[in-house]
């Protein structure tokens, strides 16, 4: 894996974790929604409850889901984070945190460090160079 794959990983786990999100709001307006279906045709009692019961299933494993997804962002965080602060020189690691771990593009970085987008480029591949990426045995993110 290399410097640049490793510290994307929150950014698209944080990604993941919106689109879950969107999802449990979907899924709330569906059971909002099948709990206010009221008709004069008589059906089985059983079935409007089956279908509100599973949607609030669906909608309570998805936030156990996110719940999860949301723990695992925070350690890698922390654990890019760490790596991050590892790289010697000041200007390299305050692109990597403002990218990495803030999730900037890379035109606000250049605006708010005043530097043209052409130099944050090569500062980005400079302090790439400097990461070093961990080496996991055994497991896989």
């Amino acid at each position: 894996m290399t410097a640049q794959e490793y510290l994307e990983q929150a950014y698209s786990l944080d990604r993941s974790i919106n689109s879950k999100l969107a999802q449990v709001t979907a899924l709330n307006e569906l059971a909002q929604r099948s709990s206010a279906v009221l008709t004069g045709i008589p059906r089985s009692p059983n079935r409007a409850t089956s279908i509100m019961a599973d949607a609030i299933d669906k909608l309570i494993d998805m936030q156990a889901e996110i719940n999860r997804d949301i723990d695992r962002l925070i350690d890698l965080k922390r654990e890019i984070a760490s790596v991050i602060s590892r790289v010697d020189k000041h200007d390299y690691r305050t692109l990597l945190e403002r990218r990495y771990l803030g999730f900037e593009t890379w035109d606000k970085i250049a605006a708010a460090l005043g530097y043209s987008i052409q130099h944050v480029y090569r500062l980005r591949d400079k302090a790439l160079a400097e990461v070093q990426v961990p080496i996991k045995t055994g497991e896989s993110m």
